[in-house]
């Protein structure tokens, strides 16, 4: 079996040219794009969080699935680098693009929680991540990528992936699946 999405955003094209173009390599992974729409398509008038927008290609992903009565807010600290993402899906009423270090938004963030949180960026998975966890919603997704080995990685980095999976396997207001698929997920749903 092929497990390559063969539903891709129509945008995808687009964004992966410009951020080609802008020299970023860290786009969503299309498994992981996949999974991301399908676990979006599972919230209708769902409250959904992407923290790390890069150039949009989780964005897009998490579009394709989203209803209508849907909405997306998406952060990243490159406001040039989300500019793109900005161009190809900021038309789209469902989406709200916050361009600044996720971190801080997380500390000032104060709205109500959300029904998936993507954290595709340190802030909400290597730091501050209690905090994005207060922020999913009962019965609500946190998902993370890129625990397998990857190209560049620091040469500490390892132990850090190594940390964060232990704890929050430890949680017990989540319950956890390791996916050794993609660029190595973990899905998080809330129980209390």
């Amino acid at each position: 079996m092929d497990d390559t999405p063969y539903q891709l955003p129509s945008t995808l094209p687009t964004l992966r040219a410009k951020a080609a173009e802008a020299g970023f390599t860290l786009s969503c992974e299309d498994r992981t794009g996949g999974l991301l729409s399908a676990l979006a398509a599972t919230r209708p008038a769902g409250r959904i969080l992407e923290l790390g927008t890069g150039a949009g290609e989780g964005a897009a992903w998490l579009l394709s699935g989203m209803d209508g009565g849907s909405r997306l807010t998406t952060v990243e600290l490159d406001a040039a680098l989300q500019s793109i993402a900005r161009e190809q899906l900021g038309s789209d009423p469902r989406v709200t693009f916050v361009a600044g270090d996720g971190g801080t938004w997380l500390e000032d963030f104060d709205g109500p929680p959300f029904d998936l949180v993507f954290a595709d960026t340190w802030p909400g998975k290597f730091t501050h991540l209690d905090r994005a966890l207060e922020l999913v919603a009962p019965g609500g997704t946190y998902l993370i990528d890129d625990l397998l080995p990857q190209p560049g990685w620091p040469q500490d980095h390892q132990a850090s992936v190594t940390r964060l999976l232990a704890e929050l396997d430890a949680r017990e207001d989540f319950r956890c699946v390791r996916l050794a698929w993609a660029s190595g997920l973990l899905m998080a749903v809330r129980t209390a």
